[in-house]
């Protein structure tokens, strides 16, 4: 393959650290890299070096003559004044940029859903994000760098910017470099990984998966690496293999090696020993939604919600944004009391919420770590059972990632990362019994995002996660919620079950049959909206059932003799007839929602 870019004897560094020292890599045609690390470790600068924006302080970068390189900062750098039609395509006549496959293509996958004349200074920070990442993949570069692109970003969009990657490069011959911790995108795009740590940029053949397998092995054989940092990298291999949905159909790594590093790692969760320690701290109620409605004004945004929440539960929620997650998790925690409908709570139940602000730390800025860790508890028992270990909150602030000189920082002077972790320990400190996580991965690396994940393999109560990062939200719950049409709806399958429901929804019901509906029927009541009512129910349970055989049958496909043809078309054809059938279904259930 041609080399596009080249680095030789990089060296940078600032008054008191060097971060890189004397490095060498390359970009050839048809690489698309991941590059991850600690926060504060290069990674932004090295990107900044090899797009021509920065300067070493020694050594040189290479480009190939020719070599155009395209760059999405992590900062807002959108002007307000300027249009979405104008900062995407400039002053291009309309019947180009709209006869380009590749253009309608971006605009359709980012900005269907905004107006084309809007100025940008009316946008929120996710529409923005989406308009900065729309101009630079219209253009004509032969390398893309981009620093966090998923920032902002919902799961449909980052869904579409991986496809749309991979698309991209394997119809040309450019080169990607990707500065990111969402760990799903790094697996489901990048061919090769980079680990910036200790002033070295270190290679690894593969995407995330494959990373992690080659750095447990890396780790086991280097004695001097911290046993810690081992297991954890060797717990988070054990998810990938076992865990993960994404996985079981297209596995990125050796899997006879790798059941040989995780043969003796146990289950990620001990779900039953969790279950009955919450039940133990929660009793049986934790909080029902009986037939719950929210309106603000004349819009209702939540309706007939029937949810009861287990003790020891763990659930994710997905939604677009506006859908009614924040409402929804209002309702679980108490700040808001529904419009019809009542709310239940146990005698016991205690709520954190972690939020996306950080505001609970602003009576603690002046103090530093240790002194605020300090004043709630001594001690904190981490783990159940057989397995509850005590610890103290320099012991708890190590294992999420704080060094021993940053436990007399005050709070003030922490990075934006590290305000996220102490305000998890001090929620967790506080011992609630229900714990809501609201976006919990903003401003986390990739090493903090798999600490965070461990802490919470132990922590035993009901766990409500809202999170646009796939990989966290499949790692930490054990099933998924989705709020659509006002209604919570449960993913037996998943993201990729909401990504699919979320296309059936745009989509719509046919023209000829959403007039039909509403001249026939405006609004149910009586009998025949209680009729509609068990009809959504049922649809429900009969999609539950087909697509558990769907999955069930992809596995068993997988096992099938990959010399029988015949036998391996008869099971496509089955699984490819379960699928239809679960489409048609969801295309009923979203009919009927809109009057139920």
């Amino acid at each position: 393959m041609a080399h596009l870019v080249g680095a030789e004897g990089l060296h940078l560094e600032y008054p008191t650290k060097v971060v890189f020292d004397s490095i060498s890599l390359g970009v050839n045609e048809g690489d698309r890299i991941g590059i991850v690390g600690r926060n504060g470790d290069g990674k932004s600068s090295l990107l900044a070096m090899l797009a021509g924006r920065r300067e070493p302080d020694a050594g040189r970068v290479t480009r190939r003559g020719g070599v155009t390189t395209g760059v999405l900062d992590q900062a807002d750098t959108l002007d307000d004044d300027e249009t979405i039609g104008s900062a995407v395509v400039g002053d291009t006549p309309e019947h180009e940029w709209a006869g380009d496959p590749r253009i309608r293509d971006v605009i359709s996958g980012l900005l269907d859903d905004l107006d084309w004349h809007a100025r940008l200074g009316t946008l929120s920070g996710g529409q923005r994000r989406r308009v900065a990442l729309a101009r630079l993949l219209v253009g004509e570069h032969d390398i893309l760098a981009l620093d966090e692109p998923t920032n902002h970003l919902d799961i449909e969009a980052i869904t579409w910017l991986a496809e749309h990657l991979k698309r991209r490069w394997s119809a040309n011959a450019g080169g990607l470099l990707m500065v990111t911790h969402d760990r799903w995108i790094l697996d489901e795009v990048c061919t090769a990984t980079w680990e910036v740590h200790d002033r070295i940029v270190e290679p690894f053949e593969g995407g995330y998966a494959a990373y992690i397998l080659q750095r447990v092995e890396r780790d086991r054989q280097a004695a001097a690496i911290e046993q810690r940092r081992q297991n954890l990298a060797r717990k988070e291999l054990a998810w990938l293999r076992r865990g993960a949905p994404a996985r079981t159909s297209k596995p990125k790594f050796r899997i006879d090696a790798a059941n040989q590093l995780i043969e003796d790692v146990p289950e990620i969760r001990d779900k039953t020993e969790l279950q009955s320690l919450a039940v133990s701290r929660l009793g049986k109620d934790v909080v029902d939604l009986l037939d719950a409605s929210v309106s603000y004004g004349d819009k209702q945004v939540l309706r007939g919600v029937e949810w009861r929440l287990a003790p020891g539960e763990r659930t994710g929620i997905l939604g677009v944004n506006g859908a009614g997650k924040s409402t929804l998790l209002g309702l679980i925690a108490g700040s808001l009391e529904p419009t019809a409908g009542r709310v239940k709570r146990g005698k016991t139940v205690k709520v954190a919420t972690l939020t996306q602000r950080l505001d609970e730390l602003d009576e603690h800025l002046n103090d530093p770590v240790r002194v605020v860790i300090s004043r709630l508890r001594t001690t904190y028992t981490f783990g159940s059972g057989s397995k509850a270990t005590d610890l103290t909150p320099g012991q708890l602030l190590d294992r999420m990632g704080f060094s021993s000189a940053q436990l007399s920082t005050p709070v003030k002077d922490l990075s934006g990362g590290q305000k996220r972790r102490l305000q998890l320990l001090l929620i967790l400190l506080d011992q609630p019994n229900v714990l809501i996580l609201d976006e919990p991965t903003n401003d986390l690396d990739t090493d903090m995002l798999a600490a965070m994940e461990d802490l919470l393999d132990s922590w035993p109560g009901t766990l409500i996660v809202v999170s646009h990062d796939r990989y966290f939200l499949e790692r930490v719950t054990d099933q998924q919620y989705a709020i659509l049409g006002g209604r919570l709806r449960h993913l037996p399958g998943g993201v990729d079950d909401y990504l699919r429901l979320r296309q059936l929804e745009q989509k719509g019901p046919a023209p000829q049959q959403a007039a039909q509906a509403v001249a026939a029927d405006p609004g149910l009541s009586g009998a025949e909206l209680r009729a509609a009512q068990k009809e959504v129910a049922a649809l429900e349970r009969r999609i539950a059932k087909l697509t558990e055989h769907v999955g069930a049958a992809r596995t068993a496909l997988a096992e099938h003799d990959q010399s029988d043809y015949e036998g391996l078309g008869r099971e496509m054809a089955a699984i490819t007839a379960l699928d239809q059938e679960i489409s048609t279904l969801e295309e009923r259930w979203f009919e009927l929602s809109e009057h139920v």
